[in-house]
């Protein structure tokens, strides 16, 4: 039941222009301060792990980040999605992905999300129809990755003007139609102009390029697919961007950078974790009042529902 829910939930998100926040949990203790502000402020939106925040970060394990869900959340106003799982990662290693979402989907993850961005289309396709089929037999959504939401790999981006202006990695919009009708996603993420935040010890504290978003190229994926929106990389987008992709089917924003260096910041300069899960808190609730306006979201998109 849920599941069912979440997924009218976000395809309302998408039609009446509601933004569904998902934090990324690198650091175990950030749990509680992400389920508990979104619960404070009435706002509708996930808590998600990423396979690379188990083994580069201290989120332990699927099972770990499962466990602290459900001692905090209150799974009417926030569900539990397994983020990023690549079939090649980001070392260029083959994964065992179908392993991972086996085990979300068996601990109960309302959402997961197959990630076969390095893959040829054809492949990628494959791969998303396995996890659909994996998924929904249980009532999962599934969401699935086209395009190249490039900063997740070794090295340094090119400019990101340059990035912007060549539409490098970009998702096509007839890809992106065939994709969706081949595989049955329910989400699809694409690749706009966001970037993810770097991910290496020696890199992870710089502050994210002021990305752009291409609101016509959103235009056209939406029209295209005709499902909900995922932004990846979602720290860091100038906020007149993301509030118009809101209004043109953009559903979902992943949100970690953001959240994860005021917490790394706090520790480092010596404050406990109950400061840092605060200073954690302290930024959600910025996100929601004056970045998004999402406070009572969960009350408009329930209301959205029974008027459909």
């Amino acid at each position: 039941m849920r599941t069912d829910r979440l997924a009218k939930m976000v395809r309302s998100a998408a039609e009446s222009g509601i933004l569904v926040p998902a934090f990324n949990v690198p650091y175990l203790p950030m749990v509680k301060p992400i389920v508990e502000t979104l619960k404070t402020h009435g706002t509708y939106g996930m808590l998600e792990v990423a396979r690379l925040e188990l083994f580069k970060f201290e989120a332990r394990s699927l099972a770990a980040v499962a466990e602290e869900y459900r001692k905090y959340a209150d799974p009417s106003i926030v569900t539990l999605h397994l983020d990023h799982t690549p079939v090649i990662d980001e070392d260029n290693l083959v994964a065992d992905w179908e392993g991972l979402i086996a085990e979300a989907i068996s601990l109960g993850y309302d959402s997961v999300m197959i990630d076969g961005s390095r893959l040829p289309l054809a492949e990628n396709i494959e791969a998303a129809a396995e996890v659909v089929r994996m998924a929904h037999a249980e009532g999962v959504v599934v969401e699935a990755e086209l395009g190249a939401v490039m900063g997740h790999e070794a090295g340094p981006l090119p400019p990101y003007d340059e990035l912007f202006e060549s539409k490098k990695g970009f998702t096509d919009p007839d890809e992106a139609r065939e994709f969706v009708q081949k595989t049955g996603v329910d989400w699809l993420s694409v690749s706009v102009g966001s970037v993810h935040g770097a991910i290496s010890a020696a890199s992870r504290d710089q502050t994210k390029v002021a990305a752009r978003l291409d609101i016509e190229h959103i235009k056209k994926l939406r029209a295209a697919t005709g499902v909900p929106l995922v932004l990846h990389g979602g720290s860091g987008i100038q906020q007149a961007y993301v509030l118009e992709a809101i209004h043109n089917g953009m559903a979902k924003i992943n949100i970690g950078t953001d959240i994860r260096q005021p917490y790394e910041r706090a520790l480092a300069a010596g404050a406990s974790v109950e400061d840092a899960q605060a200073a954690v808190a302290e930024t959600i609730t910025k996100i929601i009042r004056e970045v998004y306006g999402l406070e009572g979201s969960a009350e408009r998109l329930d209301r959205v529902n029974s008027e459909q």
